[in-house]
């Protein structure tokens, strides 16, 4: 899958093809469905399969305080797309003032005609795009008219009555149901990265982590027994904790993983996280001590839960 920044002056292989837009924060079921409907498309109009989203997501733009924490950092939706083999190229768009001021006319003759000439274009049912968000499927659809490529919306993926999304997502990881996450995204909740040197508190006190940056504020917090892929493709028992480490003044998310039993240098490997059970969330302790205890407790609650499976 190759990852393209621009759609300006593309070579002709990467023209001419089936497109779908959005953000895929997660690449959920919903996701899922329209990127299905993409790879039929492929194979009735040719030519390549495009996935076209943004970075950052435009509510972390327009709102960076406020904006929802993120299901699925860049790498990951990369890797995910490319796991499920949706497209041959994801444009992945930079979300800035020259995007979030463009005219949904602008975007679609820049972007969809004059970049990526598409033939046929996927979208939800609820999709908008442009300037104040003024851009829908209807308008598409008269695009298609005047330049030659034609639309679907695709429906909406319902669980239980209610529609798969985001942000039903990122509440279950909120109140620790990794259950329910699973059940919408159609897979387990993962996250990777690249391990980094950090301040070694986890090591004074007994328990080593490997610490995984994150580059955004995460859609969930606490501590969680998860599984841990090695760089040699390997799965090893875990607990980690997830957030801001309240009780040593953390001032930016990380990932903090300790495996079970495990000895060995991991700087600069890439570790990928499957989240397995909720054990609890992140708590302020009075002193290093009182974490220390905590930390032992949340150890053998991951050893049980291991045991019993």
């Amino acid at each position: 899958m190759r990852l393209i920044r621009s759609p300006d002056k593309l070579p002709a292989e990467f023209r001419g093809g089936v497109a779908t837009i959005g953000n895929f924060d997660g690449v959920h079921r919903g996701h899922q469905a329209m990127l299905r409907r993409l790879r039929d498309r492929v194979d009735e109009f040719g030519g390549p399969g495009t996935v076209i989203c943004f970075e950052p997501h435009p509510r972390e733009y327009f709102d960076p305080a406020g904006a929802p924490g993120r299901l699925t950092p860049l790498r990951d939706k990369v890797a995910t797309l490319s796991e499920l083999r949706a497209c041959d190229q994801l444009l992945c768009l930079a979300f800035n003032h020259s995007l979030a001021s463009m005219e949904a006319a602008t975007f679609i003759q820049r972007v969809l005609v004059d970049g990526l000439g598409v033939r046929h274009l996927v979208v939800g049912d609820d999709f908008r795009f442009g300037r104040g968000r003024l851009g829908d499927a209807s308008m598409l659809r008269q695009a298609g008219r005047d330049h030659g490529f034609t639309v679907e919306a695709t429906p909406t993926v319902n669980q239980d009555g209610q529609r798969v999304s985001s942000t039903w997502i990122r509440d279950a990881l909120a109140r620790g149901d990794l259950t329910q996450a699973e059940l919408l995204l159609g897979r387990t909740y993962t996250l990777s990265g690249r391990v980094i040197r950090g301040d070694r508190i986890g090591r004074d006190l007994g328990f080593p982590t490997a610490n995984l940056p994150l580059p955004h504020r995460p859609a969930m917090e606490g501590i969680v027994v998860a599984e841990v892929v090695l760089p040699d493709g390997r799965l090893h028992p875990a607990v980690t904790s997830l957030g801001s480490r309240p009780t040593v003044n953390g001032k930016r998310p990380l990932l903090e993983v300790h495996l079970l039993d495990w000895k060995g240098d991991l700087y600069g490997r890439h570790l990928r996280v499957l989240f397995r059970h909720w054990l609890r969330g992140q708590v302020h302790f009075p002193t290093l001590e009182d974490l220390r205890l905590q930390i032992a407790r949340d150890v053998d609650d991951a050893r049980d839960w291991f045991r019993s499976r």
